[in-house]
């Protein structure tokens, strides 16, 4: 079983930064992926960027693409997504997941992710 728990949420003007936190806990392998995802009242969940947990690898949706940057560090058990450039639409309740895609065209698929963390609310106002 593994576990995920988010920090770091906030609320921040367009144009800042914000950096947010997940922390892996429980039995993991090299070949989990760990992704965050984005949603808003109504709307499914968004992909935004998803890391491999052993070796290389990092996944970004269109939309932040050149402004986020997710990063891991598996001796703090952590991965980090630093939000670069904020905008309005980053708006949501960001969540962190970790599990196994079989194939790397479904990194971005929520199905693909079998743990999921309670969710940080970030708020960027105009």
């Amino acid at each position: 079983q593994v576990q995920v728990a988010e920090s770091g949420g906030g609320l921040v003007q367009s144009g800042d930064s914000l950096t947010l936190s997940c922390r892996v806990s429980g039995r993991t392998f090299s070949s989990y992926r760990v992704g965050w995802f984005r949603t808003t009242p109504g709307k499914d969940r968004v992909f935004v960027a998803a890391i491999k947990w052993g070796g290389d690898g990092t996944w970004y949706g269109n939309s932040v693409k050149g402004r986020f940057v997710i990063s891991r560090d598996n001796a703090r058990n952590t991965v980090t997504l630093q939000m670069n450039s904020l905008k309005p639409d980053d708006t949501g309740v960001y969540y962190c997941a970790a599990g196994t895609p079989p194939i790397i065209s479904l990194v971005s698929a929520p199905s693909s992710y079998d743990f999921w963390g309670q969710g940080t609310q970030v708020t960027v106002s105009s």
